[in-house]
């Protein structure tokens, strides 16, 4: 009776950590910033199968749709990722599960990615004329996106507003886990300093594209340069 009282309160207790962990994830980093046009960017997860989104890429699709303002004169959906695993980009079957789900907007593809650093940095161009950017992805990654975006365009960061990938009771079995999965991932960055890294190589690739700080990179960064951590993304 105990035991089982016992493992009953250990289960409530990871899952209330979990919620309570993803809600305050989805609102850090973002701000109240309004206006008429927005850009939903949606973070692609390695995908194998290159005829079929995964179970995870398929709720980010579905999260990023329930993210657009359906009022917002002019809405955006920005797919990101290449192709990590597969020969298909993941940004192009995101786009493809959209149109599949009945989405009729604006899709544009960022198709150069290997990693959550790229995914924004190769988004940049595509949302530097909305009023309010949303990153949708779960809540723990989609935070670390934005922290990405206030180091790469802290102008472009100030738009920041809200997702709706956090939904309470939702997928509530994982949420624990994947909690405890950022903590050593944020712990595993910390160490090798993967920040540092992909720093020093965004100055690298600015100064060879010649166009400073706030320009486009001039080419993907080589495979063999990027953390071995990170070539296959969260």
């Amino acid at each position: 009776m105990m035991l089982g009282l016992y493992l009953a309160a250990v289960i409530v207790g990871l899952v209330a950590w979990g919620e309570i962990s993803h809600f305050r994830s989805s609102r850090r980093l973002t701000g109240s910033a309004s206006g008429p046009t927005e850009a939903v960017v949606v973070l692609g997860y390695r995908n194998a199968d290159d005829q079929k989104l995964n179970l995870t890429n398929r709720w980010r699709v579905r999260a990023a749709l329930r993210s657009i303002d359906a009022e917002a004169p002019s809405s955006l959906l920005v797919c990101c990722g290449g192709a990590v695993v597969g020969a298909t980009t993941e940004a192009s079957l995101l786009a493809r599960y959209a149109r599949e789900l009945g989405y009729t907007g604006r899709i544009v593809l960022e198709e150069q990615s290997r990693n959550t650093w790229e995914n924004i940095l190769y988004a940049v161009p595509l949302i530097e004329d909305a009023h309010r950017i949303k990153i949708v992805s779960n809540p723990w990654h989609a935070e670390e996106a934005r922290g990405y975006l206030h180091r790469q365009r802290p102008d472009l960061a100030r738009r920041l507003v809200m997702s709706a990938d956090y939904r309470m009771g939702e997928q509530a079995w994982l949420k624990p886990w994947a909690t405890a999965y950022a903590y050593g991932r944020a712990r595993r960055a910390r160490r090798e300093n993967w920040l540092g890294h992909y720093l020093a190589e965004y100055e690298e690739m600015a100064c060879r594209a010649g166009s400073g700080p706030h320009g486009p990179p001039a080419a993907p960064v080589p495979a063999h340069k990027r953390p071995e951590a990170d070539k296959q993304r969260v």
